[in-house]
């Protein structure tokens, strides 16, 4: 063997060192991205399962894939070029956006909640801000297109702390680790979602086993619980998902609030968080999170109420406005 090629042999072998290397050390970061981002993903996993509840249990599956392909295409084709571009052109710009997805979070979750408190207010308020679905496609279309909506909020937001984690790292270590925490926590949301949906199915599949042993009796009465219980489980997770989304809300416009110079609400907070901790040194770390998650859903609720009458007496008629013109130019 020539000694040109043995030299070119290595040189392909300390390429595929490096190449080896580089990808272990992206698949650390994105392991460290993920786990600084987690709140978020439970989040996310939390608020999907209400946009299947009181659709046939055939249409299931095929509307979490096509939320997961829309949540895929907000996180690689939408929010990855955006934070690679802010990155580099104007880093300034990324808390004054999460911010606005932040209200546009407590939006949403005051919205639910004042439906629960007074529910034909609340639907009389919806139906000045969406068509009414007229048949079984149409209400499929717009269940994803507001489950697309709020996904892209909380995937830029995942996105936002990722790319927060790799301050240090280039332009190209970025993209890589922000597009496979993109691609790894899409494929673990809605596989979780999946699981979640269709639990009560399998449920009733272990109901109806007929084995006569007791391993057989022992599945049918775990099948039967998984069916009477999937109902109590979406419920809960249902309200899991209105609490986190205005939590998560009312905590990115306190913090970003404090990086413009309103720094007293996350102070206070804070200082909640350390005195309870303080007076109860036993799982003193659990509380003080606990006060600082109540204290950031309180400034949500109260922010995402706020801006309900604003939807409904400004966002509402100019939508109204802009749907009216478009029509008469499609008919023109």
């Amino acid at each position: 063997m020539s000694v040109g090629l043995i030299a070119l042999l290595d040189d392909v072998a300390a390429l595929a060192k490096a190449a080896a290397a580089s990808l272990d050390d992206v698949v650390a970061h994105a392991g460290r991205a993920g786990a600084k981002a987690a709140g978020v993903v439970i989040d996310d996993a939390a608020v999907t399962p209400c946009y299947v509840t009181g659709l046939s249990a055939a249409r299931e599956l095929p509307i979490i894939a096509k939320i997961a392909v829309g949540s895929l295409k907000n996180k690689l084709l939408f929010l990855l070029p955006a934070a690679l571009a802010l990155s580099l052109l104007l880093p300034q710009a990324v808390t004054p956006l999460l911010m606005l997805g932040g209200l546009y979070l407590c939006y949403e979750g005051a919205e639910k909640v004042y439906e629960l408190v007074v529910p034909h207010a609340a639907h009389s308020h919806e139906a000045g801000l969406e068509t009414i679905s007229v048949d079984a496609k149409t209400f499929e279309e717009e269940k994803v297109a507001s489950a697309v909506r709020t996904d892209f909020i909380l995937s830029a937001e995942i996105m936002a702390i990722t790319l927060g984690s790799l301050s240090e790292s280039g332009l190209a270590m970025q993209a890589l680790v922000l597009a496979l925490v993109g691609i790894m926590i899409t494929a673990a949301v809605y596989g979780v979602v999946a699981l979640i949906v269709k639990a009560d199915d399998f449920g009733l599949w272990l109901a109806q086993r007929s084995s006569p042993s007791q391993a057989g009796a022992l599945l049918r009465m775990l099948g039967r619980g998984l069916v009477q219980g999937m109902p109590y489980l979406l419920k809960v997770l249902g309200l899991i998902g209105t609490a986190a989304m205005i939590w998560v809300g009312g905590g990115i416009i306190v913090h970003g609030a404090e990086t413009f110079g309103l720094a007293w609400p996350s102070h206070l907070l804070h200082d909640a968080g350390e005195g309870i901790a303080h007076a109860v040194p036993a799982g003193g770390a659990v509380l003080s999170w606990l006060v600082q998650a109540a204290g950031a859903g309180l400034v949500g609720i109260l922010i995402g109420l706020a801006t309900i009458p604003a939807v409904g007496y400004v966002v509402a008629p100019a939508w109204q406005w802009c749907s009216t013109r478009l029509r008469r130019i499609r008919s023109a």
